[in-house]
């Protein structure tokens, strides 16, 4: 799992049901890592994170060692954490929980963040990056070489 980097952006449309048709590029790799197998809660900047099981596990586990007065946070990462396959037809099924929760309708924007994805509300998606794009680089990315 260590060596596996997921990575890129993907737009896709919800279907009626709230399912996302999981990109022919990392359908693979899921099947072999997670047996299709992914973890999907919230993440604290307005978008869902998916993890394929594996990744989700070492996450869940980091998580659930925090301490007490992270007890808020482990709620939000924790219990809002919901089982899913990949089904036969590559898709996922986002619970109507999670899309209500992160404002997911239709358009929808898949990014791989290396050891997992986030899923994005498209035009939430697009504020959020300009937003980044103006602001100031972090102190930590100041001296990094582009």
């Amino acid at each position: 799992m260590a060596n596996i980097v997921f990575q890129g952006a993907s737009a896709l449309t919800l279907d009626g049901k709230g399912r996302i048709a999981m990109p022919a590029r990392h359908r693979e790799v899921l099947a072999a890592i997670a047996v299709n197998q992914l973890t999907i809660t919230k993440h604290p900047e307005g978008a869902l994170m998916i993890f394929p099981r594996p990744a989700w596990e070492d996450f869940r586990d980091r998580v659930a060692a925090l301490p007490m007065s992270a007890s808020g946070w482990k709620r939000v990462f924790l219990g809002n954490a919901m089982d899913v396959e990949i089904d036969g037809s590559s898709r996922v099924l986002i619970s109507p929980e999670l899309r209500k929760s992160t404002g997911l309708e239709k358009n929808v924007i898949l990014l791989g963040m290396g050891s997992h994805f986030e899923l994005w509300d498209a035009a939430r998606y697009e504020e959020h990056e300009a937003r980044v794009m103006q602001s100031e680089l972090p102190e930590s990315l100041k001296d990094f070489s582009f």
